[in-house]
């Protein structure tokens, strides 16, 4: 007999990674019954939906990590499905800019990372040779990624979950998972739609992560605490003047890439995101506050060196977030002929970032497990891009 057959595997998440993971199930184990539990009415409602759908090449990710791995192998699957499926999958290119002489050395490192990561493509441009790619992009160097690309990561997470039924799993929408028990058995997942005996158990909960987890293995961190990062939208009469995307250099503190120009699938072009503190896990609006949220935060001693040592940065990102020009002052030192009046305020995400109790940001992918369950801890961008890979990842380390 076929090992799995008869057994039942639960998969905490119906974002893109848990869709991903629950697809790669049924594949590498026909006959295992494969269940997804999302808490929402519909799918990909959180970081999935809310992301810029860039579709990343591996510029950024220190070589050898999982982020640089899964990122290169990721793309390649995600092309290809997306392929398959007629997805919009468009490459559009991406610019890297430096814009001052301090830049440079970043630059440079930057250049060395994506070379060992096998960026395709990947060229060193500067002068007219940034105007030939971006005719309207301003800057000393930059690096061109011209295999960079968008798609629609909604589109694609609701395909996964199609492949998923096609091969007899279950997608159980507005079934939220409220605690996980570990029994002799197997484990027993309470949701609101009653109990679910499973033999083993995934755990992809996204901006829940840290307290999904906690249920299943007891360990506190790492602790997410979201960041929400704010879309603005490029009015329609200059919406052409960048034909793919325009990134800043990163700063190598943060795992945010700074506030960029990229253009959508389904037309338009975006400004953004920037990285502001939010004040619940769902906090897509100054305004959202959650008390249960907000409690964890303060608990964790790791959210208060994070702040102690970041606060600057952080007072630069509300400052932003409150004011239209302060927010295009930074983003039109890229593109100079779109400023505060050629945009308008657009949609936000929230990012569900991981800190380790010493303040530290957990930058890389982190994917944790046992014989009954495997979680899922951190998986912030590329997750979306790299979400082939990743379940393969997650099916490997269970022994399936």
């Amino acid at each position: 007999m076929t090992e799995g057959i008869g057994q039942t595997i639960g998969v905490v998440g119906g974002g893109i990674v848990g869709l991903a993971v629950a697809r790669e199930l049924t594949r590498r184990r026909p006959g295992t019954r494969v269940v997804v539990l999302e808490k929402e009415e519909q799918l990909a409602r959180h970081q999935t939906g809310h992301n810029s759908g860039v579709v990343h090449a591996g510029i950024y990710y220190r070589p050898g990590s999982l982020k640089a791995e899964l990122c290169t192998r990721g793309r390649s699957l995600l092309r290809e499905y997306c392929a398959e499926r007629a997805i919009p999958y468009e490459e559009c290119g991406k610019l890297v800019v430096a814009v001052d002489r301090s830049e440079l050395g970043r630059l440079d490192t930057l250049e060395r990372t994506a070379t060992e990561n096998g960026v395709p493509g990947l060229r060193r441009v500067e002068g007219a040779g940034i105007t030939e790619v971006e005719p309207y992009a301003a800057g000393l160097v930059a690096l061109h990624s011209p295999q960079t690309a968008i798609t629609d990561y909604v589109a694609v997470a609701h395909a996964y979950a199609d492949d998923v039924r096609a091969a007899g799993g279950e997608v159980r929408t507005g079934t939220e998972v409220t605690g996980i028990r570990r029994t002799a058995s197997g484990v027993e997942v309470a949701t609101t739609q009653g109990p679910l005996r499973v033999d083993r158990l995934v755990v992809c909960a996204g901006l829940y992560a840290d307290r999904v987890s906690q249920w299943a293995d007891g360990s506190a961190g790492p602790r997410i605490v979201p960041f929400r990062g704010e879309y603005m939208s490029v009015r329609p009469a200059k919406a052409d003047l960048v034909r793919g995307m325009v990134y800043p250099v990163p700063d190598p503190r943060y795992p945010f890439l700074g506030v960029h120009f990229t253009r959508r699938v389904g037309g338009g072009l975006e400004v953004g995101p920037n990285a502001v503190l939010a004040l619940a896990r769902e906090g897509y609006r100054r305004r959202d506050a959650r008390l249960e949220d907000l409690r964890e935060f303060a608990a964790w001693p790791g959210f208060w060196r994070l702040a102690a040592t970041h606060w600057r940065t952080g007072a630069r990102e509300l400052r932003g977030s409150l004011s239209v020009r302060a927010y295009m002052a930074v983003a039109s030192r890229y593109v100079p002929q779109i400023g505060a009046a050629d945009v308008v305020r657009a949609g936000a995400g929230v990012r569900a970032q991981a800190v380790e109790r010493d303040g530290s940001l957990l930058d890389d992918f982190r994917v944790l497990g046992d014989e009954a369950v495997t979680t899922v801890r951190n998986a912030p961008s590329p997750a979306a891009t790299s979400s082939l890979a990743i379940a393969e990842h997650v099916v490997d380390r269970m022994g399936l």
